[in-house]
């Protein structure tokens, strides 16, 4: 579908950007005008730099498939949304931080282990995993807190399983991803990157001296070996996916768990309809858009949606305004199991796109499905409103979950 060429006027106040969620699954309240003025408009940052924001699914598909827009964040015009983010520009994030031709190479490295196929094999252990953690929930009897005993030891078990990571040492790896994304002070990132970094730098220097079977494994003996990638780019690369790889994915299973609660027809629908799990993960994911704004900057002058976005320009992808056009949605604010959600920007578009889109998939089907079945008496053991859940300058979800059953 085409959306109008209707923007904001680019004199109007900007609407400020990133805002706090004043209910967890909801755009900001204030991001209405945002919403209005769709596909593309201004908002400003926290230093008071204002840039663009694209808020229509068609024209934010055709941007993140422009490569006039880098991800480069050592690039001084590169957008900075918060302080904490700020505190980082000098330091090359591999992956989600750089162009091509580098971030093919890195991408061409890692993509056999996060096809379909190697996800669909992984399956059995996902599901081992997720039952072993809902036997010990259960064993000690409700009430619980979903986040720590559930939602976050899910997928950190499987990305430890995958990189090959001792889960023993997740205390420390997720208090420091925690600090990472989060805070609360601006140094708390710097240190936490630091300290995340030292930690699987040692591990890998323990790797090439006693090697196993797992991606990291491969990936030293496959590319740091040969010389494709250097110990630097390696502990790079194994930082974003073990962050990457547990952080995103608690969020969606917390805050989808919340959500399903709070809508019991929807609920009761899946509950009755298995099938449906797949679409419902999808639907899901558009409605919650946890990652709400990926970033770029343009490198040359690009001409879009009426509005031309200049070099060295900021642009913001607001996720949960995209998905949430109606001119890509019916009703977009209805939580719907019938629609095809498919396309969303959830997980970005282009050649950034989610690397583990296919592992997050599984091991939220797996791991609701499974929560739903067990605990079919699942309720919240606190009112929904005392919940605290994260601010909007990080990922969205739960800081935590009280349940009964």
């Amino acid at each position: 579908m085409t959306e109008p060429l209707v923007s904001a006027p680019v004199d109007s106040e900007p609407v400020a950007f990133p805002q706090d969620r004043s209910c967890p699954y909801h755009p900001p309240t204030p991001y209405q005008p945002l919403r209005e003025a769709r596909p593309l408009s201004r908002v400003s940052l926290f230093d008071g730099r204002t840039v663009w924001v694209v808020t229509g699914h068609a024209t934010a598909r055709e941007l993140l498939a422009d490569q006039r827009l880098s991800t480069n964040r050592e690039n001084r015009a590169f957008p900075m949304p918060t302080e904490r983010f700020a505190r980082l520009r000098n330091r090359r994030t591999a992956l989600l931080g750089v162009d091509d031709p580098e971030h093919n190479t890195q991408r061409r490295m890692l993509i056999p282990s996060f096809t379909l196929k190697r996800i669909t094999a992984l399956r059995p252990q996902i599901q081992q995993t997720v039952d072993r953690l809902l036997d010990a929930m259960t064993e000690q009897g409700p009430p619980a807190e979903l986040v720590s005993a559930f939602a976050l030891p899910v997928p950190s078990m499987v990305i430890c399983a995958l990189l090959g990571v001792p889960y023993a040492d997740h205390d420390f790896f997720e208090a420091q991803s925690r600090r990472l994304l989060r805070g609360p002070a601006p140094a708390d990132t710097e240190d936490a990157r630091d300290q995340l970094n030292d930690y699987l730098g040692a591990l890998i220097d323990r790797k090439r001296k006693d090697p196993g079977e797992a991606l990291l494994d491969d990936l030293i003996q496959q590319q740091l070996h040969e010389g494709t990638v250097d110990r630097r780019e390696l502990v790079g690369l194994a930082t974003i996916l073990l962050v990457a790889g547990h952080e995103t994915t608690a969020n969606m299973i917390s805050l989808g768990t919340f959500t399903l609660l709070q809508h019991p027809e929807q609920l009761a629908e899946l509950r009755t309809e298995d099938a449906l799990m797949p679409t419902a993960v999808e639907e899901l994911l558009r409605f919650l858009s946890i990652a709400d704004g990926m970033l770029r900057v343009a490198t040359e002058d690009i001409e879009v949606a009426g509005t031309t976005i200049r070099a060295d320009e900021g642009v913001v992808f607001s996720t949960s305004l995209i998905n949430r056009d109606t001119a890509a949605y019916q009703a977009p604010d209805t939580l719907d199991w019938h629609r095809s959600a498919r396309h969303h920007v959830a997980f970005g578009f282009g050649i950034h796109q989610c690397l583990g889109q296919n592992l997050a998939r599984a091991e939220m089907e797996i791991a609701l499905r499974t929560l739903f079945d067990r605990l079919p008496g699942l309720r919240l053991a606190a009112p929904a409103e005392t919940i605290p859940f994260k601010p909007g300058d990080t990922l969205q979800g739960m800081v935590e979950l009280p349940v009964t059953w």
